[in-house]
């Protein structure tokens, strides 16, 4: 057989379902090879929107992703999508066409290094020289991918080397590391600066979620009384409705948890990875206490200097740690909690038009189920979702936060709506962001994954402009005109809603949902809350 079929029966044996890409000339007998697989390839109309799909599934599934393109130009198109995967540990294999490998040592049509390229935004960047090691690059790409902390492998595969013939070869056994348990002297450790705490304070990361250790840390909390604020990342690792639950961090501003920051003397940081939350900003004054409970290590920083470190299952290391700890009697943040809900309720019947974002965000979470799944792009709009979006399960708010990439949300989309077909899919974005992939609307209609693409349209980068009035008081170029966006969901074949009054939002949300095809909902949005939030977060009075 040839080298490209062994190399798909590889990939069959670790379980991929999709590859997410674009055929080319250098990939084109791995392409002939997938027609006799089980596996199915969806072929997208962008390899940037090919990565996305497979960042999202990733993450979605905890399963690998994997997105396809060929050599040169295709290949350096992954590169987005494949460089926010790694920093949000999804779990990817990107895997590309590269030219003959006689033809590497000059220069060469369309031929450049792309280990080299793709080796600072991966763990494993690797060429296949010989049809005999294909089974090892494979299992070890994978083993890479999915392993704690997870994230992108990169494989190329030579032209000359997917032709050839090779045969007495199989795929090696799919084999996974168990984490191993935390050492009982550090368990004993954490649970007695815990329970000498006065004002302990949980922050959740998204390794709560990749552990699959939710309803151990509801648990943690609820046995000892400690409050839980969680990442972007990790929205709905504990139910926002759970009492103890003090919303999400994250903002660069001092937002409301930041009072609870503030008055914690014990911070337990939980599955935390750095990207999703700079130490510097949540732990200025380097003089509390901070334990660390992951499957690996802590980051070298200065604000993240640690009290306890506890490396290990943070399923197993949670409950030990909770079943040694003093509880505490009362929650002591329960006022926190209550202007946290206020603020979130406030504007829930406002009928200004364009729309408030508090209204949007609020309207979204009545027009969907608690599992139904919200991926966000990035602008504006996700500093609103990040801390207003009410997630009660974990992964149904989606938000790429370590390199925070815009354009994800469609593509995104699409890949959650083939990880979980059951589930009702919302695409939220702006006018920005929305147009850098729209044209995977195309292959969402081809494959027959519905979801509804909610555009917070203000016609220029909101977040820019946010930012820039915050630095100098003014803004530079940050505006642009969108096409119709009604007539272009149409040309599409998808449908076109276009929100004209606030009372209108949620009953057309509630109808595209239903129409259960691909659908846009337009809602102008105003973004004059920007500055009226930095206002009053300056002015902010904690109430604990």
């Amino acid at each position: 057989m040839k080298a490209a079929e062994l190399f798909v029966r590889c990939l069959e044996n670790e379980g991929v379902e999709y590859i997410f890409g674009i055929p080319g000339e250098e990939n084109i007998d791995v392409m002939d090879a997938l027609l006799d697989s089980s596996l199915r390839f969806i072929t997208t109309r962008h390899e940037q929107g090919a990565a996305f799909m497979a960042d999202v599934y990733g993450r979605l599934t905890g399963r690998a992703g994997v997105c396809l393109a060929t050599l040169g130009p295709g290949a350096c198109n992954l590169v987005t999508g494949v460089a926010d995967a790694n920093m949000d540990r999804a779990p990817v294999v990107a895997l590309a066409g590269q030219a003959d490998t006689l033809r590497m040592h000059k220069e060469s049509h369309q031929y450049m290094d792309l280990v080299r390229l793709f080796e600072p935004i991966s763990k494993y960047s690797v060429q296949v020289r010989e049809p005999e090691i294909i089974p090892e690059i494979i299992r070890k790409a994978f083993k890479q991918a999915e392993a704690e902390k997870p994230g992108v492998s990169f494989v190329e595969l030579p032209e000359n080397i997917a032709e050839a013939e090779i045969d007495g070869k199989l795929p090696l056994k799919v084999q996974r590391a168990t984490i191993p348990e935390a050492s009982p002297k550090k368990i004993s450790q954490a649970a007695d600066v815990i329970s000498s705490a006065r004002f302990p304070l949980v922050m959740a990361g998204n390794g709560v979620i990749r552990g699959g250790a939710c309803q151990e840390l509801v648990a943690f909390a609820e046995r000892l009384n400690i409050p839980v604020a969680t990442t972007f990342m990790a929205k709905g690792a504990i139910p926002f409705s759970h009492p103890l639950s003090l919303g999400t961090a994250g903002l660069q501003a001092h937002d409301y948890i930041g009072c609870g920051f503030d008055r914690a003397d014990v911070i337990i940081c939980v599955g935390f990875d750095m990207v999703e939350y700079k130490p510097n900003l949540w732990h200025a004054t380097k003089d509390r206490k901070i334990i660390h409970i992951d499957a690996s290590p802590a980051e070298v920083d200065e604000n993240y200097i640690l009290e306890v470190g506890v490396v290990g299952d943070i399923k197993d290391a949670l409950p030990a740690i909770a079943s040694q700890s003093k509880a505490h009697d009362k929650i002591w943040a329960k006022g926190l909690r209550e202007q946290i809900v206020e603020e979130l309720e406030a504007l829930a019947a406002d009928s200004s038009f364009p729309v408030k974002p508090q209204k949007i965000v609020w309207d979204l979470r009545q027009a969907l189920d608690a599992e139904d799944i919200a991926i966000s792009d990035v602008g504006a709009h996700k500093m609103w979702m990040a801390r207003m979006y009410e997630a009660e399960a974990p992964n149904t708010c989606i938000i790429s936060n370590g390199f925070a990439s815009m354009g994800i949300a469609v593509p995104g989309a699409v890949a959650a709506k083939l990880a979980f077909p059951e589930r009702k899919v919302v695409a939220v974005t702006g006018d920005a962001g929305f147009m850098m992939n729209s044209q995977e609307i195309e292959t969402a209609l081809r494959i027959g994954t519905p979801f509804v693409i909610l555009i917070w349209t203000d016609s220029k980068y909101g977040l820019i402009e946010w930012h820039q009035n915050r630095t100098f008081g003014r803004s530079s170029n940050i505006d642009f005109t969108n096409p119709d966006f009604v007539k272009y969901a149409e040309s599409f074949g998808a449908k076109g809603y276009r929100v004209k009054s606030a009372d209108e939002l949620l009953p057309t949300l509630k109808q595209a949902l239903a129409d259960d095809r691909v659908a846009i909902v337009d809602c102008p949005v105003d973004y004059s809350e920007n500055m009226k939030l930095t206002e009053k977060l300056g002015q902010l009075q904690c109430r604990i």
